[in-house]
């Protein structure tokens, strides 16, 4: 018995040592290619995630300090915890990630477990399915400049964000044995509790604005350097498994699997680097040969966005490193999320296709933009859908709290 613990403790040891030589040994063998992929992957980091995320991960830092996201806590406790069984305070992580895209989500999340406003099980359900992509990449980036169809934006971005919440539904019932965060009194008004949690979050927390406003920044740009070194060594890994020919390895065997399914075997490449970058997957669908079929290729690109790719699983691990929340449950959130979004897609290019060119193009038409985007235009899209979302959550929080109080007011009677 002894002996096989030993042996099974000591195999994941050695394995991820030999990979981290083989892809040493890779990179001096391949030096140009590496290099390459490197720049590329800083040109990525620099230009587009850098400038588009720091200014909300400073916002939600302040956010945080100054209170505010106790007040969303307690106005949205009678939404989110019967959907989906998290506290009030998961609708602004929720919010965030739909506005802003991964990894704020789980960010956000071990921020809310370090300060003791989630159980640990409330955690791993919350950062599982607020890692969405954000609706400005689905819509550019993907949709125009890798498709160069702006009206299959829309079907990615509905299949993308209903396999999201359905996947957050699911994950209600994950570990409901065990103990919820206490929610607040409800003898005074929910409005009032609201503000007391907000005044007491700011006095705990204590900080001068002049502080506040500067931890934000340092923590920010730690966590977005963080997320670049990522981006930068997984873009190096892509290089060198499909000039080892490693991906054409892949690609075989997931034509075993698949391929009963239809799948055309233009794809596998984009299924392949999908599985490790989100970026690079998404591009590879849209530029498969004319001959596949079209609704094969979103519904590619859309699986790929949904599992998010190792890249994202990787920062998300570095990032609850210092919690005691579990990466499992993220990955098994993105494997369900991307079969979500896949037949969802399919449904909406399918049976559903009329409805959608009607009623969903016209919704998301603001959300149409160029490939490319300045950094103030982006951030004021973003911007904008985050006070949507928060001010229709809130709105609903405050509907149903305020139909529950009408509902036990008149079974008193």
């Amino acid at each position: 018995m002894r002996t096989k613990t030993v042996v099974k403790d000591t195999i994941p040891v050695y394995f991820l040592a030999i990979l981290a030589v083989s892809l040493t040994v890779s990179m001096v063998f391949f030096p140009e290619d590496a290099f390459a992929a490197a720049v590329k992957g800083l040109d990525v980091w620099w230009n587009i995630v850098f400038p588009a995320l720091l200014p909300f991960f400073i916002g939600s830092e302040l956010l945080m300090g100054l209170g505010v996201v106790h007040f969303m806590g307690v106005l949205l406790e009678p939404l989110m915890r019967p959907i989906f069984n998290v506290p009030g305070e998961g609708s602004f992580v929720m919010s965030m990630g739909l506005a802003s895209g991964f990894p704020i989500g789980s960010i956000l999340t071990a921020r809310l477990r370090r300060e003791g406003m989630c159980t640990k099980v409330e955690g791993e359900r919350l950062m599982s399915f607020t890692n969405t992509a954000d609706p400005l990449f689905m819509f550019g980036a993907v949709a125009v400049g890798m498709f160069g169809n702006a009206q299959i934006g829309a079907t990615i971005a509905v299949a993308h964000y209903l396999s999201s919440v359905s996947t957050g539904i699911l994950l209600r019932f994950y570990g409901r044995s065990q103990p919820n965060t206490p929610g607040t009194s409800s003898r005074t008004h929910i409005f009032v509790r609201a503000l007391d949690a907000l005044y007491i979050a700011r006095k705990k927390d204590g900080r001068p604005m002049g502080q506040l406003m500067g931890d934000a920044v340092t923590k920010s740009v730690n966590t977005l350097l963080l997320i670049g070194g990522f981006i930068i060594l997984f873009a190096v890994i892509i290089r060198i498994l499909t000039v080892v020919g490693v991906v054409a390895f892949f690609a075989k065997g997931i034509m075993i699997l698949l391929g009963p399914l239809g799948l055309d075997p233009a794809l596998t490449p984009s299924l392949i680097s999908g599985f490790f970058e989100v970026t690079l997957g998404s591009q590879l669908a849209g530029q498969a040969a004319e001959a596949v079929p079209m609704i094969q290729k979103v519904m590619v690109a859309g699986a790929v966005i949904a599992w998010s790719g190792l890249s994202v699983h990787a920062q998300v691990a570095s990032i609850i490193s210092d919690t005691d929340m579990k990466i499992t449950p993220f990955i098994a959130a993105r494997f369900v999320h991307a079969v979500l979004a896949a037949a969802y897609t399919y449904l909406l290019m399918g049976p559903l296709a009329p409805a959608m060119s009607r009623y969903s193009i016209p919704v998301f038409q603001h959300l149409h933009p160029g490939t490319e985007l300045t950094f103030w235009a982006r951030t004021m899209q973003m911007s904008s859908l985050f006070l949507i979302l928060c001010t229709t959550l809130i709105a609903i929080g405050l509907t149903v709290a305020m139909f529950s109080k009408i509902k036990i007011a008149g079974f008193r009677r």
